[in-house]
């Protein structure tokens, strides 16, 4: 069953009520409620920006988090952290970043079906990494925001990286050399995973 993943855009996710905010200081501590005040108020800052420069703000801001893996901050392997766990832990994985900046980019306007969280093979040190994809345009080689770099380049420009797989909300993905994407299948188990964690943040 698919989940109504268009709400969560409508709702601007990720933001925080008052009482969120309260609970963060009296749970956490005022350095956190300062790191997810610093958000919302960098998000506000990028919404007068062109599309072009949202995405490399937003690259760039969520960039200066501090990485950590999940077996460190989530005491679990392949732990997804939606963008509120993130923002409250300020610690995250590559998967965290690229999920981040998935939502604050909807959360700016973009839409959702350009976006793909993508797994990619690192074939200068091994083993595979996330980052997120941009299809500006139709058969055109996606934009990578990636959090091991500041700059960001089409996928074609980094050579350094082989796309696995594209997540979206319409399924899962393979890009052939036309740079079309090839569905493999409807839905991801970890990104539907992640939906039911966020639509329940939107309840509580």
């Amino acid at each position: 069953m698919l989940l109504p993943i268009f709400l969560i855009a409508q709702n601007e996710y990720p933001s925080f009520s008052s009482d969120e905010l309260i609970k963060i200081e009296k749970q956490h501590g005022m350095i956190t409620k300062n790191r997810v005040l610093d958000y919302e108020e960098n998000v506000r800052q990028f919404q007068e920006l062109p599309k072009e420069k949202q995405i490399l703000f937003v690259n760039r801001y969520l960039n200066q988090l501090l990485p950590k893996y999940d077996d460190e901050n989530q005491q679990t392997t392949d732990y997804w952290e939606t963008p509120k766990e993130f923002l409250i832990t300020g610690y995250g994985d590559c998967e965290d970043y690229a999920i981040i900046k998935y939502y604050t980019l909807i959360k700016l306007g973009l839409n959702e079906k350009d976006l793909f969280l993508t797994k990619v093979y690192e074939k200068n040190k091994g083993g595979y990494h996330m980052v997120l994809s941009y299809f500006k345009n139709t058969n055109s080689s996606p934009l990578i925001l990636d959090n091991l770099s500041f700059r960001v380049l089409p996928l074609e420009q980094r050579i350094d990286l082989q796309a696995d797989v594209f997540i979206g909300i319409s399924g899962v993905y393979r890009l052939n050399n036309k740079n079309t994407l090839l569905p493999l299948k409807k839905l991801d188990k970890k990104f539907q995973e992640l939906q039911r964690k966020i639509i329940k943040e939107q309840k509580n």
